[in-house]
């Protein structure tokens, strides 16, 4: 039997010419309006580790990996929803990957 695609959708947030705080409170909005099967990916100049904790405790998992748009790309989806992980974590691919 084949294997069925996932039918998740990626929101593209692009915080790399903002300043702190601004990238950290632009995800941190954008998180409540993701809808099951949906993870953000985040481009960022730098790694945000401030923002892993809080996500954590939020309810949300991510993975990281140095992207072809940005230093980073933090991939981000709500714990249990295993559409959307799937396909950030496909997105993001096994090598390089954290989170």
């Amino acid at each position: 039997m084949g294997r069925v695609a996932v039918a998740a959708r990626e929101r593209r947030l692009d915080v790399q010419d903002l300043e702190p705080p601004e990238p950290l409170e632009r995800v941190l909005a954008a998180l409540p309006g993701l809808q099951p099967g949906e993870y953000l990916r985040m481009l960022h100049r730098r790694e945000p580790l401030l923002l892993y904790e809080i996500l954590e405790a939020s309810g949300y998992r991510y993975a990281v990996r140095e992207g072809p748009e940005a230093p980073f790309e933090i991939l981000i989806w709500r714990e249990g929803d295993t559409e959307a992980e799937e396909a950030a974590r496909t997105r993001a691919g096994e090598a390089g990957n954290r989170g």
